[in-house]
């Protein structure tokens, strides 16, 4: 039996998972949480660059080849989804992208070329992250319209960390079964689960409200319709350029963060490699905190903060010396922290900016500018270094266009024909 079945009395209660829905809704954000926590498996792929790279021969640029891949098909596929979201179903999506994922992981350990990695690994499981990932958001967001950056923020908890979860698992199954066997184990394990918790996806019935709405969070000026309105309106340019920006500068620092740390500041590989559970700690605890933030004040404002802590990180980092762990620690705390923060704020602003009855085809297309910071992000960085000799030079660029964010978000984050004095969120 569908444990999120609805049942009501003659009047309009309504149970969900046997508890009056107000109450019963919150059993939704851990489910989500678990569905994003198996998609970001996604982001656990330097746990088995090595092995493959022995087994397979791989230089350590083919060997990134398939994160890459999968990076971009999941951020294409994103805005596709979100079209079939309303047709399908919440359910079937979740199920469907559960699926496809676990396949292409489970055809990731027969491949026996990088070329067959890149098609199961990048666009298989990418297409199957990029189906499923919008869902739980989307779920979100309809049963908490009175508290949505928060509970959106806490759901994507579950991507951001999956890692810190997910990697010590992928390391421990290949110290036992090496890594093709544990490919195949983490890929059937996870569509299972994925499956399982996609009975639970549900949305409120048409005109639903929580009983803590208020009208200060209902009552607002209309939302921007999708999509003639939307695609036309400055507001939206402004949030797609603001999201470039944000995940360009955060995606770049995560891939340059223990290689910054051995070089720079000199400190032992394996506390460079140990600091990145402490960055992934900030990237998710940032996660709720910007959702919350954003229920209580406008985005832009939100935005301004997070690239004003970026361009801090810059300085800091340009300043860096050898020896200055501190320093370093501070600094791409900073850097994970702003990028987790930006994936709670840009669906949150999505919410508050434009219609939220269309928010999975709109998010979709706002999350684009994902797609494009992290093709830029993970390809950059490394290509400054090889240019001009040190990471030191990347955090130029970064802090230029934080500065730039800074501008973007003042003048374009805000809906169209807002009076200043208003309130967004």
């Amino acid at each position: 039996m569908d444990s999120t079945t609805y049942r009501s009395n003659h009047r309009t209660e309504l149970t969900l998972f046997g508890r009056p829905a107000q109450q019963g809704r919150w059993f939704l954000i851990p489910l989500g949480m678990v569905i994003l926590l198996c998609l970001g498996t996604v982001y656990s792929w330097s746990i088995f660059r090595k092995p493959l790279e022995h087994e397979l021969g791989l230089t350590a640029t083919q060997s990134l080849l398939p994160y890459t891949v999968a990076l971009l098909c999941y951020a294409i596929t994103m805005p596709i989804a979100g079209f079939y979201i309303p047709r399908l179903g919440t359910r079937w999506m979740t199920a469907l992208g559960g699926v496809v994922m676990g396949v292409g992981y489970m055809l990731s350990s027969f491949t026996t070329s990088i070329t067959a990695m890149v098609f199961t690994y990048g666009v298989i499981a990418g297409v199957g992250v990029g189906i499923a990932y919008g869902v739980p958001m989307a779920v979100m967001a309809r049963w908490f319209s009175d508290r949505k950056g928060l509970a959106v923020g806490l759901t994507i908890v579950g991507f951001g960390l999956s890692p810190l979860v997910t990697a010590p698992l992928a390391k421990s199954l290949m110290d036992s079964y090496a890594v093709r066997p544990t490919l195949f184990a983490l890929g059937l394990g996870f569509m299972l689960i994925i499956v399982a918790i996609a009975t639970t996806m549900k949305l409120p019935p048409q005109g639903w409200q929580p009983t803590t709405a208020t009208a200060a969070t209902t009552v607002k000026p209309a939302p921007l319709k999708y999509p003639k309105t939307m695609l036309k309106s400055s507001s939206f340019y402004g949030l797609w350029l603001c999201y470039i920006i944000g995940t360009f500068v955060g995606l770049s620092a995560i891939g340059i963060s223990s290689p910054v740390g051995e070089e720079i500041i000199q400190v032992e590989p394996g506390i460079a490699a140990a600091s990145v559970s402490l960055f992934a700690l900030f990237n998710g605890v940032s996660r709720p905190l910007f959702g919350w933030l954003c229920d209580r004040f406008q985005p832009r404002h939100i935005a301004i903060a997070s690239y004003t802590l970026i361009l801090v990180a810059c300085i800091l980092m340009v300043n860096a010396e050898q020896g200055q762990v501190v320093t370093y620690l501070v600094a791409f705390s900073l850097f994970w922290f702003c990028l987790g923060g930006w994936l709670a704020l840009a669906p949150t602003t999505t919410l508050s900016l434009f219609n939220p009855d269309d928010y999975a085809q709109n998010y979709g297309i706002v999350f684009t500018a994902y797609g494009i910071g992290a093709l830029l992000g993970t390809l950059v960085a490394g290509q400054l270094r090889d240019w001009l000799g040190s990471y030191t030079y990347v955090f130029y660029p970064m802090g230029a266009l934080a500065i730039v964010g800074i501008g973007l978000a003042h003048v374009m984050l805000k809906r169209d024909g807002q009076i200043d004095s208003g309130q967004v969120s």
